[in-house]
This record gives structure tokens, C-alpha cells and sequence, in this order.
């Protein structure tokens, strides 16, 4: 295997929308030379500026073509991208021997890159976000610790929930604040939900009918199932001596969101993409993002382990911030976690192919003391 590719020093960070936050400037502190890719090199100087990144990062208009130009064996692309681009960034940066990042999910594109990837020496780290990303880190970090206190060899039932969402500081009518695309919000409504109940496998054709109450500290969320929780078991590397009872990864909203989209949900049964497209429009036009309203992230997992009736081991993270003058909390959660992950690639602690935020409790743990150490505030409760 070719040994891996030595970090240039320069980062290149591929496009300015709703996330991308403070984990920027994290970065302009931290890599040798760092460029942000817009629309145009005017839109992109505009991100810096609002910001206050003027002069420390270099404005440049992105196309696919001019990004490979300028790339060079070991620098980094970090794409903020929509998920179908980031195959072709992964297939440029390997041509250029470039190391590649970003918060999405792993897609069968990306996958199929990996290997090449690998062959040459780079760092493919996804899945570096908040959800997916901080969830990770959380959900290993409670397994780790199960493990040490009850052992993977002795038989239990246990429970694992991870539920996130992005919501209004303070709630609308609406009980929702885009913090991403819209058609993005409505195409993930649309795909069935897959995940253990009761110990059964359950899917959900329409998760939202899946929606049920959730309590955090006293205040009442709507949650559902989100996507397929099913491959997560796997890759959380649970005890096989222990047997799941519930698994789920999903979505948190505020009280009341069920009855305020019944419209929506309306319109997502009976139509067809353009409609959907044409709902989507429709949506961000009359919830539009304003530099003035403020959103807030909520992000809680919990793990019960039973050994014995009488006795459960318990553990639960949460993370509850909402955003301020300077930036969003969904900027924030997001952009921070994936500059983490880049400065290791820069400092070389990351090993070529594919990394995802977290894949052990002992990294888990370590990436969490950073954070906690940059200010993002989250509070750990265990219980026996």
C-alpha cells in the first residue's frame, strides 16, 4: 500500500451556505493556507466577510475544473457541498493525490472511490458533522463505557436512541426553521424509515407516522424514526451478548409539528417530484432564513443496558444550543466537528481511506474533550 500522502498545509473549503460556521475560522487559525470556493470569488469574498475572515482565507469562484487545477498532493478539499457532488470532488482529489472531508453520510459514490483512494495514500473522512458526526461520537462514547462497567461478554437487553434536530429558538407557527434546503427536509420525509422496536424490525413508509412524544429535560419534543438505523448496530460495534430491544436514529421537532404540517404531509403523499420541488419553493419563500430569527439544535442519545430486572445501566448525552449574532447553532455544530477532523489530517493522526468522525470509545472520547475545550457545551449524564 502507498504510504500516506503528507498534509500540504492548504485547505480548500468548498462552498458558504447554511453550515458553514465558526469550524472555518477554527481552520484559518490552523492550516498554513486556506481557500474558500463559492459561486463567484465575490460571493465567496462576502461569506469571508460576514465571517470576519477578510484577508485570512483567498475568494475563489468555484467550477470543478478550477478547484483540480489548483489543487496539489497533500492539500485538503473539504466539500460543504450537497451530498451527489461530493463523488466528483473525491474523484478529482485523488487525481491531484489530495486528502477529502466532509460531514455527509457515505454514499455507494463515494464508496466505490474509496479504494483508489486508499491505494493512493489519502484520507476520506466523513460523516464528521453533527448528525452525522456529534451523534457518533456520543453513541460510542456511552457504548465504551457500558462495556467497562457491565463487559461485552455478559448477556443484557439493551436500548439505544439518538434523536436530532434543528428547530426555532423561539417557536413559530410553523414549529420548524429551515436550516438546510427545503426539498432536502421534504425528500427525506419521502424515504422510508427502518429500525427496532420491541426487538422486531419496523419500517415506517411515512416516517412523520411514526411521530410520538419525546421528554429532554422536562420539555415535551415530537421525534421520529429517520432513514435506516438497522446498519448502525454494526457499525457502533455493539456486544453480540447483548440483545437490542430498541435502536432507532431520528428526528427531533418541536411539540406541535405533527399538527402544523398536516398540509405538507398532505401534499407528500399524493405528489410527484415537481410538485414536491414547487412545495419546496413555495416553503422556503414563506419560512425564509432572516439574519435576525435564531435557531437551536438539539441533539440527545441515550443508552440503557439491562442485565438483570433490577438492575440498568443508563447513560445520556445532550447538546442543547441555540445560535447567536455571530452564528447559527447549526453552523456551529457542524462546521466545528468537521474542523476537528481535518487538523488531523493535517496533523497526520488520520490513516488513509475511509474515516468516519468516530469508530471507537477511546477516539470518541478524545474528540469530545476537544470540543468541549473550543467552547461547544454538551452535558453527559450516567445513572446505574
Amino acid at each position: 500500500m502507498t504510504d500516506r500522502v503528507p498534509a500540504s498545509g492548504t485547505v480548500h473549503w468548498v462552498g458558504a451556505g447554511l453550515s458553514t460556521g465558526s469550524g472555518l475560522a477554527v481552520l484559518c487559525d490552523t492550516a498554513e493556507r486556506v481557500r474558500l470556493w463559492h459561486r463567484t470569488e465575490e460571493r465567496a469574498s462576502a461569506a469571508l466577510a460576514a465571517l470576519g475572515l477578510t484577508g485570512r482565507a483567498e475568494p475563489r469562484a468555484f467550477t470543478l475544473p478550477a478547484l483540480a487545477a489548483e489543487l496539489a498532493p497533500g492539500d485538503i478539499v473539504v466539500s460543504m457541498l450537497p451530498a451527489p457532488e461530493h463523488a466528483g470532488l473525491l474523484s478529482a482529489c485523488v487525481d491531484a493525490r489530495a486528502h477529502f472531508a466532509c460531514s455527509s453520510y457515505v454514499s455507494p459514490e463515494v464508496l466505490e472511490r474509496v479504494p483508489l483512494a486508499e491505494a493512493a495514500g489519502l484520507v476520506v473522512l466523513t460523516e464528521s458533522g453533527l448528525d452525522p458526526g456529534i451523534d457518533h461520537l456520543f453513541a460510542h462514547s456511552l457504548i465504551g463505557r457500558a462495556r467497562t462497567e457491565i463487559g461485552p461478554d455478559t448477556p443484557a437487553t439493551y436500548r439505544l436512541t439518538s434523536y436530532c434536530g434543528g428547530v426555532p429558538a423561539v417557536p413559530n407557527d410553523f414549529r420548524y426553521r429551515f436550516s438546510w434546503a427545503p426539498l432536502g427536509v421534504l425528500n427525506a420525509l419521502r424515504s422510508p424509515a427502518r429500525y427496532l422496536e420491541n426487538g422486531t424490525e419496523t419500517t415506517a413508509p411515512r416516517p412523520w407516522e411514526a411521530t410520538r412524544p419525546h421528554i429532554l429535560s422536562g420539555e415535551t419534543f415530537e421525534a421520529y424514526p429517520n432513514r435506516d438505523s438497522i446498519p448502525f448496530i454494526a457499525q457502533y460495534g455493539l456486544p453480540s451478548a447483548w440483545t437490542p430491544h430498541t435502536f432507532v436514529r431520528g428526528t427531533l421537532r418541536l411539540d406541535g409539528w405533527l399538527k402544523a404540517w398536516e398540509p405538507v404531509f398532505e401534499e407528500l403523499k399524493s405528489g410527484d417530484d415537481a410538485s414536491i420541488a414547487a412545495l419546496a419553493r413555495e416553503l422556503a419563500a414563506a419560512y425564509p432564513t432572516t439574519d435576525t430569527d435564531r435557531d437551536r439544535v438539539v441533539l440527545s442519545v441515550s443508552l440503557e443496558v439491562e442485565t438483570a430486572p433490577d438492575h440498568t445501566w443508563t447513560g445520556t448525552y445532550l447538546l442543547d444550543l441555540v445560535g447567536d449574532t455571530e452564528e447559527s447553532a447549526m453552523a456551529r455544530c457542524v462546521s466545528r466537528p468537521l474542523a476537528l477532523g481535518v487538523r488531523h489530517i493535517l496533523d497526520g493522526s488520520l490513516p488513509a481511506g475511509l474515516n468516519r468522525a468516530a469508530e471507537t470509545a477511546q477516539r470518541s472520547d478524545a474528540w469530545l474533550a476537544e470540543l468541549a475545550e473550543e467552547g461547544l457545551d454538551f452535558t453527559l449524564r450516567l445513572g446505574q
